[in-house]
């Protein structure tokens, strides 16, 4: 084990308490938001300390800027503009732009592949 870096065991177990972390961010946000923001704040701590990435389902859920959960609907906002995915946070303003070209690439992929094998029946 190299300099720094943590056993398996260890990464895997910090990634499943990210994922306990933001279920019940999710879960309180209704009722207690604060208590959200700072589940959101110890699994950002958790992935710093054990050098590892928020799961990709988690990591859209909060703000990169002001680090609070993100619900939808309530303090933040989704839009697709140009071909991106917009995602506002209501609470410092902060947008942050994902691209989905590729989705939008395999969609017109499929329709083309299905119209083909129709016409290939």
């Amino acid at each position: 084990m190299s300099r720094g870096k943590r056993p398996k065991w260890m990464i895997d177990i910090a990634i499943e308490r990210m994922n306990i972390l933001f279920e019940r961010a999710e879960m309180e946000f209704i009722t207690h938001p604060e208590r959200s923001h700072r589940y959101v704040e110890l699994a950002r701590k958790l992935s710093t300390k054990y050098n590892t990435k928020i799961p990709q389902k988690w990591s859209r859920r909060y703000c990169k800027k002001c680090g609070r959960f993100l619900y939808y609907g309530h303090n933040s906002s989704v839009r697709l503009v140009d071909e991106k995915v917009n995602i506002f946070c209501g609470e410092c303003g902060h947008v942050m732009r994902i691209p989905y070209s590729k989705e939008k690439k395999n969609k017109r992929r499929a329709k083309y592949e299905s119209i083909k094998k129709r016409n290939d029946e």
